[in-house]
């Protein structure tokens, strides 16, 4: 069974930490360095859309002087989403057991990724979040606040999901779970990606907690977010409530024919 409170986790494994990467080349060496501090037996693997800054190269010389860290250089930039299943492919066939999310940025903190993974044994998937009691944010202006907010919200009442940051990307999944949850059918990208593997955990059945996580503003470098990305997530979502209550809908005209 998939309900948590009903089935005993096998143990986690190997986690491998997966860092998407465009132009951080000043936030790459240290976000590396401070994964390897606070969990030493976890691996990195920075994936990499041919940053021109240059990350590409500094990449390859973390995993040079590192044999816990790899480097998978993608084509080009084609967003999150297809940075991150690219990445859990790669972990999948190389035996991880645990596959962790984490921006290059710093603004996920890796000295709370113990907490994620102590979370998970318990778990099918652990989301960082800053919206549950304890979490908070650093350095946001009141106008992204409610943006995040109002995004977590929208995506919570249209796809009736009880989770309260839906939109965070600070995540710890077992193998099993991403095995389950149809990843060949994502085409979601940017954050409307974490709402899309959210929504389909929770369909699926598997057992998702949320732990307080401390999000802090990036101190080097350019924001990934864009008007067009967040206009995906809203008709995305949009979309997706609709199917939901189009299918509860049809089983409810089904039931009431055949009793």
């Amino acid at each position: 069974m998939k309900d948590g409170g009903q089935r005993q986790y096998g143990p986690l494994g190997t986690a491998l930490v997966i860092i998407p990467t465009y132009n951080e080349a000043e936030n790459i060496k240290p976000i590396v360095s401070r994964v390897r501090a606070a969990v030493p037996e976890a691996h990195v693997l920075i994936a990499d859309d041919n940053s021109p800054d240059g990350t590409g190269k500094f990449a390859d010389e973390l995993a040079a002087d590192d044999d816990q860290v790899q480097v998978l250089h993608r084509k080009g930039k084609e967003g999150l989403g297809a940075a991150y299943l690219a990445g859990f492919r790669w972990g999948i066939e190389h035996g991880y057991g645990v596959l962790v999310e984490m921006d290059a940025d710093g603004s996920h903190k890796p000295e709370e990724l113990p907490r994620l993974l102590t979370a998970l044994k318990g778990a099918d998937l652990v989301l960082g979040s800053r919206w549950v009691p304890g979490g908070r944010i650093v350095n946001w202006p009141k106008s992204r606040e409610v943006i995040s907010r109002g995004g977590s919200l929208y995506s919570r009442l249209l796809l009736d999901v009880p989770l309260r940051d839906v939109t965070g990307g600070y995540r710890a999944f077992r193998k099993e779970t991403l095995e389950g949850l149809g990843l060949g059918e994502v085409a979601s990208q940017g954050y409307c990606f974490q709402i899309d593997l959210a929504r389909r955990a929770l369909k699926a059945g598997y057992h998702v907690i949320e732990v307080p996580i401390t999000f802090v503003e990036r101190e080097y470098g350019d924001s990934k977010m864009s008007r067009d990305i967040a206009l995906e997530a809203l008709w995305r979502v949009a979309a997706w409530g609709v199917e939901e209550r189009a299918g509860k809908i049809g089983k409810l005209l089904g039931r009431k024919r055949s009793s």
